[in-house]
């Protein structure tokens, strides 16, 4: 009759030396992994510029389907981003980038008004003064950079959705995307509709409760607070609509098309 062996239990010691190498072994491989990726993904070609640019191609379809994924399952036009007290909105707002106001200091507010061009080819004409006979909307919020800062402050304009209804723009509000662009067309942004009539983005030619100065778009910016700040387009000169993506800035320079938060 054959003995069975008894194993002994395993020490201490034992149980610490497994655990260690066993996280070791995960840790080495997941590094090893991770490395590989990274060659695999440097290596990758870049996308043929067109709408978006600047990308390498795995990464801007993983871009396109994380923004797919997000617009699908994820937004919802009912959710607000937190507001805040006016008296928590800072004083000296934050100025990131004059692209598209560049010569701001040759620019005649008085002179501005907002082009809106159909798809059919009509243009719609709107002054200042007549945006400003439209309902008044206030936000206070905690407007996002993508390059990681933030800062709260307090801006007064025309809600997007209360534009739309009053100058009948309801077959426009019907398509997929909105683009923007500055009086020069140096900077240019596409917005997918949903997030365009949200209920706290507007058209703001107010900031902390005075007219926009130039250096924050006079007369007249886009404040979208469900987007970053890439979005939030500075002295709108012109607005049209289409089911296609309208050309973007950052977008043909590498960044994300959808850039929401």
């Amino acid at each position: 009759m054959v003995k069975k062996k008894i194993k002994k239990p395993l020490t201490v010691q034992q149980k610490i030396n497994r655990r260690t190498f066993l996280s070791f072994g995960i840790f080495g491989t997941a590094a090893v992994g991770g490395v590989l990726g990274w060659r695999w993904l440097y290596n990758s070609p870049y996308e043929v510029k067109g709408i978006t640019g600047n990308q390498r191609i795995p990464l801007r379809r993983a871009l396109n389907k994380t923004e797919l994924a997000v617009r699908r399952f994820l937004y919802n036009e009912n959710h607000l981003v937190k507001t805040y007290p006016k008296a928590m909105a800072s004083k000296n707002v934050r100025v990131n980038s004059d692209i598209g106001i560049e010569a701001e200091k040759k620019f005649d507010v008085a002179a501005w008004c907002l082009q809106v061009k159909k798809p059919n080819g009509e243009m719609l004409n709107v002054t200042l003064d007549e945006l400003r006979t439209l309902p008044k909307t206030e936000i206070v919020y905690d407007f996002k950079c993508v390059e990681g800062w933030d800062q709260i402050s307090y801006w007064g304009g025309v809600k997007f959705s209360d534009f739309l209804n009053h100058y009948n723009l309801h077959d426009q509000a019907q398509l997929q995307y909105v683009g923007m662009e500055t009086p020069d067309k140096t900077y240019y942004v596409g917005i997918d509709m949903p997030s365009a009539i949200h209920p706290q983005t507007i058209m703001a030619y107010e900031v902390n409760a005075r007219p926009l100065p130039l250096e924050h778009g006079a007369p007249l910016r886009l404040i979208i607070p469900v987007k970053y700040g890439i979005k939030n387009l500075k002295r709108i000169g012109t607005i049209t609509f289409s089911n296609t993506r309208p050309r973007d800035y950052w977008a043909e320079l590498g960044y994300d098309y959808y850039s929401g938060l």
